[in-house]
């Protein structure tokens, strides 16, 4: 596989450590996949972990984190993701796919769904490879997609604001129009928080004029992961 990442949570590490940062995400190998959070409770842990990862729920990451279900049934999805996570991983190569917990960050920069400068409107590149995530989408249809929208530092912080909300509004309309149910889709825009790359560089505000997607259960794939860990 090209360059598909996979993290889980460590919850032992926590409750030695009582570390609850980034470093709680580690790297792990195959038979480390899914969520080791055992009887605990994944919705706590996620929040805790999410308040001290960026805006926590308000990134991609913070909201896979805060997402968590935990145990057998965090595994089962795990699982899952995993493939999904695969797919998109060969559909898109100018993507970053991240399998974290229980749910996938895809982040669409440069490589894949860039923004012009104080543009929001998807550029013909940008909607080709949109096009190449939509089968995926189709074929996973119990995840939720969580858009959010980012800017360079160019501009005043209202501004960017603004036209990061529009990045990620571009980018859940498109996809829209393409048959994904809206009601999967949830957007937000983050302005110039959390950067990439170096914005004193034209290369590095390119870098940062992005979007990020979390991918994360619905309730039918949790219901249908529970029935699974019962039988």
């Amino acid at each position: 596989m090209r360059s598909l990442k996979i993290y889980a949570l460590a919850l032992t590490f926590l409750a030695l450590t009582g570390i609850t940062s980034c470093e709680a995400v580690k790297n792990t190998n195959n038979t480390q996949r899914g969520v080791g959070i055992g009887a605990a409770s994944g919705a706590v842990i996620g929040g805790v972990l999410g308040n001290n990862i960026g805006k926590g729920g308000n990134t991609a990451l913070g909201a896979i984190i805060g997402g968590v279900v935990g145990g057998t049934v965090g595994g089962v999805i795990g699982n899952r993701m995993d493939k999904q996570a695969q797919k998109i991983d060969q559909a898109l190569p100018g993507a970053e796919v991240e399998r974290v917990g229980e749910g996938i960050k895809i982040t669409l920069g440069e490589n894949s769904v860039n923004f012009d400068l104080n543009k929001a409107t998807l550029t013909t590149k940008a909607k080709g490879n949109l096009d190449k995530l939509v089968p995926v989408f189709n074929e996973y249809p119990d995840t939720n997609i969580q858009i959010f929208g980012y800017t360079d530092s160019s501009g005043s912080d209202e501004y960017n604001l603004n036209l990061s909300e529009q990045r990620a509004a571009s980018v859940k309309s498109y996809l829209g129009s393409k048959g994904i149910s809206s009601a999967r889709i949830v957007t937000k825009g983050l302005g110039e928080a959390d950067p990439i790359a170096d914005n004193a560089t034209p290369d590095g505000r390119a870098k940062n004029r992005r979007v990020e997607f979390a991918i994360t259960a619905n309730e039918k794939m949790i219901q249908d992961a529970q029935k699974e860990v019962k039988q």
